[in-house]
């Protein structure tokens, strides 16, 4: 197995053990509340790997461009985060994950158009058997046309499409910074903590912060834990491997956030869930091997 692979199916696990737990702790935090906490303890439980690193943090000669594309990709990722967060937040983990994960729908675009990629007919048909998921996603046994119904007028659909839209231009920017500009997870990951926490700052206060958040530190930095070392894991991916192979992998997570939410949290419609997930991983399968 390349080990780019490996890399990305490692990570999808961490990702879907991570959108369980956003769902399973955090959903009576505003979204930009719990940014803000997570992202700003990111560079701390990163620290050992820093301080381990061999590469120097910031390249000697272009280190101005360097942290302008970090920035750039972080703000995308911000607003992917936000629609996410608030997605799963008002919605069930089971029905939101298949949906926000169709990401590789959005990346395959992207790369023909910006990185001069070429679609084969698998990709075409994987991008169809994809979108399919969503359909899937929203069926409750009813008429036809219902899931289309359902998932046009859902919040939580909605906002699961615009985190996929949005998170394919942060899977397409993470490898061009980590092909591209050579740039290095222990240089990307604490700028984009920071970034990130630096953004929700002025939005946290207005939504109040719960006085909870003390006692449930513990739990944001096990947050955190999974944000850093998860991101870590997929930009070792992003470094030797195209976005239209390691997102379709990456969105494996799916699987892992649906099985978790029926099963813990007894989130209804199960089969058509994981049905939905099934679907969505075949459609970014045939994505990755077209």
């Amino acid at each position: 197995m390349n080990v780019g692979i490996a890399y990305a199916a490692l990570s999808a696990l961490l990702f879907g053990v991570y959108l369980f737990v956003m769902k399973r702790w955090f959903t009576g935090y505003p979204s930009p509340v719990f940014l803000l906490i997570t992202y700003l303890l990111v560079p701390v439980v990163y620290i050992p790997v820093v301080a381990v690193a061999d590469a120097p943090f910031l390249p000697a000669g272009n280190r101005v461009s360097v942290l302008t594309s970090i920035l750039a990709v972080t703000g995308i990722t911000a607003i992917g985060l936000l629609t996410l967060f608030r997605a799963i937040r008002i919605g069930e983990v089971s029905y939101v994950s298949p949906i926000s994960k169709i990401v590789p729908v959005f990346v395959l675009p992207l790369e023909v158009g910006l990185l001069g990629q070429h679609l084969s007919t698998l990709q075409v048909a994987g991008v169809l058997v994809a979108t399919v998921a969503v359909y899937v996603a929203n069926w409750q046994g009813t008429a036809l046309l219902a899931p289309l119904r359902r998932a046009w007028r859902s919040r939580p659909a909605q906002l699961a499409l615009l985190s996929a839209a949005t998170f394919a231009f942060v899977d397409v920017g993470k490898r061009v910074l980590m092909q591209e500009l050579a740039i290095e997870p222990t240089t990307y990951i604490p700028v984009m903590g920071l970034g990130i926490a630096a953004l929700m700052a002025p939005f946290a206060p207005r939504y109040g912060v719960p006085s909870t958040w003390r006692a449930d530190l513990p739990k944001f930095a096990v947050a955190a834990v999974f944000v850093a070392y998860s991101n870590h894991v997929v930009l070792l991916a992003f470094q030797q491997l195209p976005a239209s192979i390691v997102s379709p992998i990456v969105n494996g997570q799916a699987i892992v956030a649906v099985i978790l939410g029926a099963i813990i949290l007894d989130e209804a419609h199960f089969r058509a869930r994981l049905a939905a997930a099934g679907l969505a991983i075949l459609g970014i399968a045939m994505i990755s091997v077209g």
